[in-house]
């Protein structure tokens, strides 16, 4: 496990020191993990909105293998991509 170290002020240290009670390295893990899923959840949000705005935009009849094989005849040709053995 990593070991990270945090500045309080000596105020809040005192206040601290007053619940001994209290892991303080497990309400600070804990918080972090909060912060993380929070994060990760909105990171997830804006994900699945522009996919919705992208698949909006392509309309009904969009097809992917359609557009791949497009590209792939543009760049490649229409007899497309071929490995060539090694001789």
């Amino acid at each position: 496990m990593a070991v990270i170290s945090v500045r309080v002020s000596d105020e809040v240290k005192r206040r601290m020191e007053r619940l001994k009670h209290v892991n303080w390295s497990e309400v600070i893990r804990r918080a972090i993990m909060e912060v993380l899923e929070a994060e990760e959840g909105r990171k997830l949000a804006r994900a699945v909105l522009l996919n919705e705005r992208v698949r909006k935009k392509g309309g009904e009849r969009w097809d992917s293998a359609e557009i791949i094989r497009y590209w792939r005849e543009r760049r490649y040709g229409a007899g497309g991509w071929r490995c060539q053995p090694d001789s």
